[in-house]
């Protein structure tokens, strides 16, 4: 389920029934939702959101048992079809804010992530379960190693135990966490606040940030010095600037 309303376009995880696990149409869906969201100049800022009470609880259990009886190549090809869902969010020039209410676990915890930036509220809870289902969070295992480092990683993923969002955040998972009562009216000033800023400082800001992953000091100093020379070119950097010294 999509929305796009003051620059923000909300896409929705819409099965509350099965806690928002993540079906092949979801994966379709959210794809589908990151294209527009790329290709409206209109979207800003792109906020993830689960419907009901959770946010995702992970892949969906009925397609998981069936996929048992495939081939390792088509089970790797949906895996594939999942993963370009986080290089599609990666890819896109525009902050990717995670709202996570309730659960997020298993692949849900890794759609959460994902995301450039993951606003909880203070009861959400969050963790890698998959191997006590005999299952390895595989694929966003890359996203949580970077996250929260090799140590914390191995423990989430190893005893799949899950963290309250209080703890999240002070493990690099969340950046943000709200009391439940004002939840709602906190990731809106957020999200007001993204979708009012320089479309292309941000594009400028993303696209740095995830460059520097394994650079050298050396590379990203020279890297800044790139990205600092190109924005001061922007129409966006004129005026602002321009702007200010009027005050």
């Amino acid at each position: 389920m999509v929305a796009v309303q003051g620059g923000v376009l909300t896409a929705t995880l819409n099965r509350p029934d099965k806690k928002n696990a993540i079906d092949t149409s979801m994966i379709d869906a959210l794809l589908a939702a990151l294209e527009r969201a790329d290709l409206d100049a209109a979207v800003r800022v792109v906020a993830l959101r689960g419907a009901g009470g959770d946010f995702c609880a992970g892949m969906d259990l009925q397609e998981l048992l069936a996929s048992a009886d495939k081939t390792v190549e088509e089970n790797r090809r949906a895996a594939l079809h999942f993963g370009e869902v986080f290089l599609r969010m990666r890819g896109l020039p525009k902050p990717v804010v995670a709202l996570v209410q309730g659960r997020a676990l298993a692949g849900g915890c890794g759609l959460a992530t994902g995301c450039d930036l993951v606003l909880a509220a203070e009861s959400a809870r969050f963790g890698y379960p998959e191997v006590q289902r005999g299952f390895v969070p595989a694929i966003v295992m890359t996203l949580l190693k970077r996250s929260v480092g090799e140590k914390v990683a191995f423990d989430l993923a190893a005893t799949g135990r899950v963290l309250s969002a209080p703890e999240a955040a002070e493990l690099g998972l969340v950046s943000r966490v709200y009391e439940d009562s004002d939840f709602e009216e906190q990731v809106a000033e957020v999200l007001r606040a993204l979708a009012a800023s320089s479309a292309s400082a941000l594009a400028l800001t993303k696209q740095q940030f995830y460059q520097l992953e394994g650079m050298r000091f050396e590379d990203g100093i020279r890297l800044g010095a790139d990205v600092n020379a190109v924005s001061r070119t922007t129409p966006d950097f004129r005026a602002a600037l321009q702007a200010f010294l009027k005050k």
